[in-house]
């Protein structure tokens, strides 16, 4: 029972971060019918701003505690990433806006092959990596063996949590919120009752990369480690937890990340982890088979 609720820890822990980055997949697609495909790229860019600007304050401000040169680390990650992401919609994605459906999937395509080699570029093949954060946790008995409860996983579990909600409230009771809803339903008629389709657009992508940054700052302090190519796989599973539960659904995408981590962990753990992505995408085919629309998707109703 011990080994199972350990799973269950690590688990809960690996889908959170899967959800953070899944909800900018979930938001993109909502709004503008695309899949961002740089998105995950854009998560191991923020992972690279991250571990950089960590080690930067630590050297510049030795003596600063480690929860708030975390915080500091954050905010500044979310703005630069934030940045990035800005600048990426402007250059690849609006020009494209217009165009016929293909033509922002491949951009997006080229963009992420077009951030993989810079950062490989700038930063170098090897692994980038800084000294261990945040050790420690809680030990807890449970029958006749004990589970750790680090001090890292209430970190990200909880971030993911309190950001699902806050984004939730930010989509659902704010005026942004219904902009967004609006240019989801109808870009057409929300730009002739007076929305900036095109600022809220602009502001949907900043939103995802923001998220994206804090899964990477989270990624970093789970790890320590990143390399040029962790943009790609974290960032299918995250598209791949945005489908099974639901893509344009906030809660379904973190509860899609969730289950592509349990998955992923107890199957590691029971069976081999040789084939822990076959048994994620596995269950997602049989789910969308029988229910197409993903876990808390809404059907598609075509507008004549």
């Amino acid at each position: 029972m011990d080994y199972f609720l350990q799973q269950l820890i690590n688990g809960l822990t690996l889908g959170s971060v899967y959800g953070l980055i899944a909800i900018g997949y979930t938001m993109v697609y909502g709004i503008i019918g695309m899949i961002n495909f740089a998105h995950g790229d854009v998560f191991m860019l923020s992972v690279f701003i991250a571990l950089i600007l960590f080690l930067m304050i630590s050297a510049l401000f030795g003596g600063l505690a480690i929860a708030f040169a975390l915080l500091l680390v954050l905010i500044i990650a979310m703005a630069l990433t934030a940045l990035w992401s800005w600048a990426i919609e402007r250059v690849a994605y609006k020009p494209l806006r217009g165009s016929f459906r293909l033509a922002p999937l491949i951009s997006a395509i080229g963009m992420s092959i077009f951030l993989i080699n810079f950062v490989q570029l700038v930063q170098g093949p090897r692994n980038k990596s800084i000294p261990p954060i945040l050790d420690g946790g809680f030990l807890i008995p449970i029958g006749s063996g004990d589970i750790t409860l680090s001090y890292k996983q209430i970190l990200i579990v909880v971030t993911t949590a309190v950001l699902l909600a806050a984004f939730w409230y930010v989509v659902q009771k704010t005026s942004l919120g219904r902009a967004q809803r609006a240019c989801e339903q109808d870009r057409k008629m929300a730009a002739l009752l007076g929305i900036d389709v095109d600022r809220t657009i602009s502001l949907t992508f900043v939103m995802g990369a923001a998220l994206a940054a804090v899964a990477g700052v989270l990624f970093m302090v789970q790890y320590g480690v990143v390399n040029f190519s962790d943009g790609f796989v974290p960032g299918i599973k995250a598209f791949t937890a945005a489908v099974l539960g639901g893509i344009g659904s906030l809660p379904g995408a973190v509860i899609g990340g969730l289950l592509i981590g349990l998955i992923e962990v107890y199957w590691s753990a029971y069976f081999s982890i040789d084939y822990k992505d076959v048994a994620a995408f596995s269950i997602l085919a049989i789910t969308l088979i029988f229910m197409p629309s993903g876990l808390f998707g809404k059907p598609d109703v075509e507008k004549v």
